[in-house]
């Protein structure tokens, strides 16, 4: 609607402009629809918050080998923190309470490693004896199974893995120095993880403290009570996170025992260990497991123990995971099912590995953003519903 003017020179919004200079400007420029204007606008900041985004995918990446590991530091953090919280209330001293959290961390990786070192080298000789029946037998298999592969056609195969690894020299060179260098940025990786995970545990908050002084003022109480929220989410999901691998490890136990297989404990350590890794550790520990079960008692045994593995990586994947850890951290069920599998698609292991906590912690965020959204005990103590009631 145009102004009109009174002789006097004066507007009125109230005078719709009838002069035939505004009713041609109205006919050459049709209204654009309301809808399609919130949906540019909305366009526009959605773009924007891609483009954030991209260039923060691109830099952790780019910085993979200092990114990944602090991420794993913030989740051995979480993992600690009951601990090294308990130590804190007892009034020991934020340094020596850090340390002792690590040690009693290390002690129990020892321990487990060093409980399958043990049952290892106890049923070595038992193992072996049962290692070459079972090669024997499955070299039986072949010959008179459905394969019909006789001894020479197993020599003929012989040699040619032979010939090959002798052609291929120099890219076997070329893998084991690749191999080498990785297994340099996992140690150089663990050492950052290790150490940022001491100087969280000793000094976390003075350091979310310094971090937040970058929010600006008037945004740092809620920023805060939002990181709270988050940080508690986290916890509660590495707790949840040793649950689903205390799970695992019985469910590989349940078939080596089934099955008889021997160094069935040390299966069971093993896979408690490797199934904080998503995905990979349930298929190592079955391919251990698979791997015993062939040498020890045959083919039939091996393909028994891969169902074993694939019905526990399955459970892992669409009911414990799902369920427990969506409980914990107040996810849909669905929400984490699909972020594993996003989290997986984009970026692999450690994809499948941070997407639930990044989620976890985001979600719990956004929920301590408002204050409505807390329990009505803890909701008098927040500073905006105490300013209120003053």
């Amino acid at each position: 609607m145009a102004i009109a003017k009174t002789p006097a020179g004066k507007a009125r919004a109230d005078v719709p402009d009838t002069t035939p200079a505004a009713a041609a400007a109205t006919m050459q420029a049709p209204r654009v629809p309301d809808g399609l204007v919130t949906a540019a606008h909305w366009g526009w900041r959605v773009l924007v918050l891609a483009g954030v985004a991209a260039l923060l995918w691109w830099l952790l990446t780019y910085f993979s080998g200092v990114s990944v590991p602090l991420a794993v530091a913030i989740l051995l953090t979480a993992l600690l923190t009951p601990l090294n919280g308990r130590l804190r209330a007892w009034k020991v001293p934020a340094v020596l309470a850090s340390v002792a959290s690590l040690l009693v961390m290390a002690l129990v990786v020892a321990g487990v490693f060093f409980a399958i070192g043990t049952q290892v080298a106890k049923e070595w000789p038992e193992l072996w004896v049962q290692a070459e029946a079972g090669v024997g037998t499955f070299i039986t298999w072949l010959a008179t199974g459905p394969l019909q592969i006789d001894q020479a056609q197993l020599s003929g195969y012989l040699t040619q893995l032979s010939d090959w690894v002798a052609n291929s020299k120099a890219e076997l060179a070329s893998a084991a120095a690749k191999a080498g260098v990785g297994v340099g940025h996992f140690f150089a990786g663990l050492a950052i993880a290790l150490i940022a995970t001491f100087f969280f545990l000793a000094a976390g908050d003075r350091l979310w403290g310094s971090l937040l002084k970058v929010v600006p003022r008037h945004y740092q109480v809620a920023t805060d009570r939002a990181a709270g929220r988050g940080w508690e989410s986290l916890v509660a999901y590495m707790r949840a996170q040793v649950l689903v691998a205390l799970v695992d490890a019985i469910g590989i136990l349940i078939g080596a025992l089934a099955l008889q297989l021997p160094m069935a404990w040390a299966l069971f350590a093993l896979t408690f260990v490797t199934a904080f890794v998503p995905v990979v550790g349930a298929v190592l520990a079955g391919t251990v497991a698979c791997a015993l079960a062939l040498v020890t008692h045959g083919p039939v045994s091996a393909l028994i123990m891969l169902a074993v593995t694939i019905a526990v990586m399955q459970a892992e994947g669409h009911f414990l995971q799902p369920i427990l850890l969506g409980r914990a951290v107040q996810l849909h069920p669905l929400a984490v099912l699909i972020g594993l599998a996003v989290g997986a698609t984009i970026a692999g292991i450690v994809g499948a590995l941070l997407v639930i906590p990044v989620l976890a912690f985001f979600a719990a965020f956004v929920r301590g953003l408002n204050p409505d959204g807390f329990p009505e005990a803890l909701r008098a103590d927040l500073p905006e519903v105490k300013g209120k009631a003053a």
